[in-house]
């Protein structure tokens, strides 16, 4: 499993915005978000099917949506996507990976 830069980018900034608004909630967000992506490498099919040939699985407790693409040499997660951001913003991203 890898991130592309600019999911890695997304997600740091966002761990960094919630430790801002409280200490501890920024390292919340990452063990959520590392945990939705560990569902997805280990069971890649169970992520709900998305729109550009996509899947997503969703952390507890936090808007988000961590959208990836199965390729042969494993997933690559191409956004942690904030609920109220445009959909499908990351789009150009699916073929980077």
């Amino acid at each position: 499993m890898r991130f592309h830069e600019d999911a890695l980018a997304e997600f740091a900034a966002q761990a960094k915005y919630y430790e801002s608004k409280s200490k501890g909630l920024g390292e919340k967000f990452i063990n959520e978000v590392e945990a939705a992506t560990e569902v997805a490498r280990e069971f890649a099919e169970m992520g709900a099917p998305f729109k550009f040939s996509t899947r997503r699985v969703f952390p507890k407790k936090f808007p988000f949506a961590v959208v990836y693409r199965i390729l042969a040499e494993g997933i690559v997660v191409i956004a942690v996507a904030p609920d109220a951001r445009k959909p499908g913003y990351w789009r150009s991203r699916k073929n980077d990976g």
